[in-house]
């Protein structure tokens, strides 16, 4: 006997309710009959599943929103702007950053509490979980997809995970010459299975390749100056910036021609020869690349720097409402978007890059801690803590097209970051 219970739905009770009105034409004992039952009773049932299936959906137009306080992300989906699920039990995310997997299914998190996090926004739950340092600050995913390593504030150096399992495969401990351990930041993929990373306490800047995982292979750049808060891989694979913020410069490095060593430019770029009080640090990584020029944040003015890509010298200044902390690109390079440090963080401004002028400033929300671009650039999003809101911005008119709610939302990352280098 088969026993078969079916949804109310008329896609799925529609061929048996058939079946039931032309039992008495066919015959209810004849071999017709059990044949045209047995037929509508499996259209019933792939009905059924059909019902009861998740609705296929592609990779390229999602995201995550970190909910910083909930320890949680939403994961979103950019055409439409709306939220499809929120993953939570990812640790402390007050600082957290991830990365994406090839697929742009999978996105690692990396938590202060020293979690590394694999979520999977198709089904919107944690595939995998290592807690593996005490304090980690950020990571960065290799170039065939198969490593991801996070880079540790505590106890510093760098651990080195497959990205299918979250096993780890190398522990590379960050003691600088003088013997003693420093915290690691700016980490950032490069060609090849290779990461680069600077040692914040020593002052150094280290690649390492590994091509084989058992065996890593180190190169050291040590002296490039005091205190490298941040960094970043130009979107080539050719360049590593670091900004010094104890001697107020910039290491440079031609990852084409390592065997030059660092070398520094835009001495005194940030606070100039008086010091200026700082009340947020500038993130690197929301450095602007448009026009053949870098746009970046200069530390402690209320300016956004100018610099000659190829020759990596001052080109201009321009002012802006407060202390700049990211300086993004529109994807087209038309466009720079800068949000500000305190007594300004309320404030967003719209720099139009051939003029070099501001253009409009918007007042999101309270607390703007980030923005994120849609893979093209048509929208912006716009993460605004204390209002607990992410606000969506038209790139063109500049207005205000949608706004999400989100808990104490942070970093905003779309998938299409998968197929960048350095994010």
């Amino acid at each position: 006997m088969i026993r078969l219970s079916l949804s109310r739905r008329a896609g799925a009770s529609a061929p048996l309710a058939f079946a039931a009105q032309a039992a008495p034409a066919l015959g209810r004992n004849s071999k017709r009959m059990k044949d045209f039952i047995r037929s509508s009773v499996f259209t019933a049932a792939l009905a059924l599943l059909a019902a009861c299936s998740p609705q296929l959906r592609g990779t390229g137009d999602l995201g995550v929103i970190v909910e910083r306080a909930d320890g949680r992300v939403t994961v979103v989906e950019s055409t439409g702007s709306t939220i499809l699920s929120t993953v939570s039990g990812l640790g402390d995310l007050s600082h957290a950053a991830l990365v994406y997997s090839r697929d742009e299914r999978y996105v690692f998190v990396f938590g202060r509490d020293g979690g590394l996090t694999k979520v999977d926004l198709l089904t919107g739950t944690i595939a995998g979980r290592v807690v593996q340092s005490g304090n980690s600050i950020g990571g960065a995913i290799s170039q065939d997809g198969s490593l991801v390593a996070v880079a540790n504030y505590t106890p510093g150096g760098i651990k080195v995970f497959d990205t299918a399992s979250l096993a780890l495969v190398a522990d590379i401990p960050a003691i600088a010459a003088d013997g003693k351990p420093s915290k690691v930041i700016g980490i950032a993929d490069l060609p090849g299975r290779k990461f680069i990373y600077s040692l914040y306490d020593a002052g150094e800047i280290w690649i390492a390749d590994l091509a084989d995982p058992a065996k890593p292979a180190l190169t050291k750049f040590t002296g490039i100056g005091r205190l490298p808060y941040d960094a970043l891989v130009t979107g080539d694979g050719r360049w590593y910036l670091a900004g010094l913020f104890g001697e107020d410069g910039i290491a440079l490095l031609d990852l084409w021609n390592p065997d030059q060593g660092v070398r520094r430019i835009l001495d005194h770029y940030g606070k100039g020869t008086e010091p200026l009080p700082v009340f947020k640090m500038p993130h690197l990584r929301g450095w602007a690349a448009a026009d053949n020029e870098i746009w970046l944040p200069a530390i402690g003015h209320h300016q956004v720097l100018v610099v000659d890509k190829t020759s990596w010298k001052e080109a201009a200044r321009v002012d802006v409402a407060g202390q700049p902390v990211f300086v993004m690109a529109r994807p087209d390079g038309r466009q720079v978007w800068v949000n500000f440090a305190v007594p300004d963080y309320d404030v967003v401004q719209v720099i139009d890059v051939p003029s070099r002028k501001v253009v409009k400033t918007l007042y999101p929300g309270k607390a703007i801690l980030h923005m994120e671009f849609t893979p093209r650039g048509e929208r912006v999003w716009i993460s605004a803590r204390d209002s607990d809101k992410v606000v969506v911005y038209d790139t063109e008119t500049l207005e205000q097209v949608a706004e999400l709610p989100a808990v104490k939302p942070s970093g905003i990352f779309f998938s299409a970051r998968a197929h960048k280098t350095g994010l």
